[in-house]
């Protein structure tokens, strides 16, 4: 009886918990000095590493079958860009502490009340080392949905790792200052960031050890393969 009644109870939670619906995919690698960097991925656009003691989310946003309240506080949340499927004001909320602190543009800091505005080229420490870097539009008629100077990507240092987040960006000319990048998150799904070739261009000019494709949707990123023998582990997780 008491067996019966513990299997209605945990059928209960996978029913009435929305985060049971949906099983974060993760991923791990080691940090230049020894530590492992977790990877949790969410959905679309959204997700968050997690380094020792830290917890980071970088655009997080409510989807089906996630509930913010069931994961981990952020230490840091950084905001590329004001777009619906990027800022979300009560994931935000769920995964926030009083000492949370969050990095965003300005037109993000204007919606939210809050944020510390970081412009392009800024360089700040807080737990971590971040670094805001542009991200944009390229195309013919396409900046009118990243247009330069306003949005933002970022690389992040962790154990002496450096990580960078594009935003929803096209393979831009300054992507060739970007060194020595251990990991890259790829926001990959035109007409609103990169396509499968321009990815592929911008892979071979910043060279990461690893690529991460998020943003994707239905994306067919098979031709990214073909960064194996530009010695780049291309890692594709559900989003």
């Amino acid at each position: 009886m008491k067996i019966g009644r513990l299997l209605i109870f945990i059928l209960s939670l996978f029913i009435m918990n929305p985060l049971f619906m949906q099983v974060l995919e993760s991923d791990s690698f080691l940090s230049m000095n020894a530590e492992e960097i977790g990877i949790h991925f969410i959905k679309h656009a959204s997700f968050y590493i997690t380094y020792e003691e830290t917890t980071l989310y970088s655009d997080p946003v409510n989807y089906e079958g996630i509930d913010y309240k069931m994961l981990p506080k952020a230490d840091v949340i950084l905001i590329t860009h004001e777009h619906y499927d990027h800022l979300d004001k009560n994931a935000i909320a769920d995964i926030s502490t009083p000492n949370t602190v969050i990095f965003c543009n300005e037109s993000v800091h204007n919606i939210l009340g809050t944020g510390i505005v970081l412009q392009n080229g800024v360089h700040v420490n807080y737990i971590i080392d971040i670094e805001a870097v542009p991200a944009y539009n390229t195309s013919a008629g396409r900046d009118i949905y990243h247009p330069k100077n306003r949005d933002n990507g970022y690389i992040i240092t962790l154990g002496g790792s450096r990580i960078y987040i594009s935003g929803d960006s096209e393979n831009m000319p300054e992507m060739a200052q970007l060194k020595n990048i251990d990991a890259a998150f790829f926001s990959i799904n035109q007409p609103y960031t990169m396509t499968v070739d321009q990815a592929i261009s911008a892979a071979k000019i910043i060279k990461p050890k690893i690529l991460y494709p998020i943003h994707y949707s239905d994306t067919n990123l098979e031709k990214l393969s073909t960064l194996a023998k530009e010695g780049i582990d291309v890692r594709i997780f559900k989003m």
